[in-house]
C-alpha cells in the first residue's frame, strides 16, 4: 500500500530568516524540501494537497519550464554530500559555471568568470587555479562550499540547506555555518536549514518546524520551540542532549524506543509508544496542529497545556530510566 512519507505539512518562509526543520532520520525533512524543488519523481510518488506557493504561483501545478526556471534560479539546495551531488568528471568551475549559463545565458567566458566570484565569495582561497580542479582535489570542506556556490551562482532568494554540515568536522562546519549566514545577507535571501542538529538550529534559526514520522509536530520562532517546548518529542530531544553546565549530570537521557516505521506508524499520535506523558487517548485520536502559548507557537499534542515549564528530565529520572 502507499506510504505516506510526509502528511499535512504547512509552513512558511520569509525573506531573510532562517528556517530550520529539525527531526530525526525518516522524519520526512528532505522529502519535504525535494518536493518543494520538484525532484520527487511522480510517479511513482502521488503527491497532493492545497499546494506549494511560491510568489503567488502553486509549483505543483506549473509547466516543467516554469519548475525549471524556478529550481537553482529562485529555489536552490545544497546536498548533504558534496562527494555525490558533484560531477567527478568536470572541474568545479565548469559546475559552478553551468548554472549561470542555463538561467542566464550568458557566454562561456562570462560564466567562468562568474564562477571565479562565487567560490572567491564562499572563501575558498585560490578561487582563479581551484576553478581549474575537479572535485577529488577538493577537502571535504572545500566541496562544501563548492557546492554553496553553485547553489548562490544566481542570487535565489531562497537556498535550502540539507544537512550541510554531514560528515564535516566540528571546526569546518563552524566555517560552513558562517558562510551561509554570510551569504545570506549579501544576497538577501532566505535559507531553509535541514538538520537533525538542535545545537546548530540554536545558534542559527529564527522559525523551527519539529517533524516526526512525517508529520509536524511543533513550530514557533526558536525561542518558544527551545525554551518553552510544548511537544513530548521536542522535549525528549532538547533533554537527550549534554549540556556543558549539567556537571552533576552522569548519563545521558535517549529518547526510549526508536522512530516507528512509515508501514506501519502507531495509531492515534505516532510518537505515543515512545511519550513519557502518553495517556489512554493517544493512542486512538491524532491530536491536531493547534496554536499553544501565541498565535506563532503550534504544537500537535492533546494536552500541550500541561507541558508548560515541566522539567522532563526529572521526570525521567524519577521513572528510574
Amino acid at each position: 500500500g502507499p506510504v505516506r512519507a510526509v502528511k499535512n505539512v504547512s509552513f512558511e518562509v520569509r525573506r531573510g530568516e532562517v528556517f530550520a526543520i529539525v527531526g530525526e532520520s525518516g522524519s520526512g525533512k528532505s522529502v519535504t524540501a525535494m518536493t518543494i524543488l520538484g525532484l520527487v519523481p511522480s510517479p511513482p510518488a502521488i503527491i497532493e494537497g492545497e499546494g506549494i506557493f511560491w510568489k503567488g504561483e502553486d509549483l505543483l501545478r506549473v509547466s516543467p519550464a516554469r519548475m525549471r526556471s524556478v529550481r537553482g534560479n529562485e529555489i536552490s539546495i545544497i546536498f548533504q554530500d558534496p562527494l555525490t551531488a558533484l560531477n567527478p568528471v568536470h572541474t568545479v568551475g565548469r559546475q559552478v559555471a553551468e548554472m549561470a549559463r542555463i538561467h542566464e545565458k550568458i557566454s562561456k567566458k562570462a560564466a567562468h568568470k562568474r564562477a571565479i566570484e562565487m567560490l572567491g565569495l564562499v572563501g575558498i582561497p585560490q578561487p582563479n587555479k581551484r576553478a581549474d580542479m575537479h572535485p577529488h582535489e577538493f577537502s571535504g570542506g572545500m566541496r562544501q562550499r563548492a557546492m554553496i556556490a553553485m547553489a548562490i551562482t544566481c542570487n535565489p532568494d531562497l537556498l535550502i540547506a540539507d544537512e550541510p554540515t554531514t560528515a564535516l568536522d566540528v571546526t569546518v562546519q563552524a566555517q560552513v555555518l558562517d558562510v551561509l549566514l554570510e551569504i545570506k545577507d549579501e544576497i538577501d535571501s532566505a535559507i531553509m536549514l535541514i538538520t537533525h542538529d538542535l545545537g546548530v538550529v540554536a545558534g542559527l534559526a529564527d522559525h523551527v518546524m519539529v517533524m516526526y514520522a512525517g508529520r509536524q509536530v511543533e513550530t514557533g520562532n526558536a525561542d518558544e520551540v527551545f525554551y518553552r517546548s510544548r511537544h513530548p518529542y521536542t522535549l525528549g530531544l532538547l533533554a537527550s542532549l549534554p549540556r556543558l553546565d549539567d556537571t552533576g549530570v552522569e548519563k545521558l537521557l535517549p529518547i526510549r524506543g526508536a522512530p516507528p516505521s512509515l508501514i506501519n506508524i502507531p495509531s492515534g499520535c505516532a510518537f505515543h509508544p515512545r511519550c513519557d506523558f502518553a495517556r489512554d487517548n493517544c493512542s486512538v485520536d491524532v491530536p491536531d496542529l493547534r496554536p499553544v502559548d501565541s498565535e506563532h507557537h503550534y504544537a500537535a499534542c492533546h494536552y500541550a497545556e500541561e507541558l508548560e515549564n515541566v522539567d522532563f528530565r526529572a521526570i525521567r529520572e524519577g521513572a528510574g530510566t
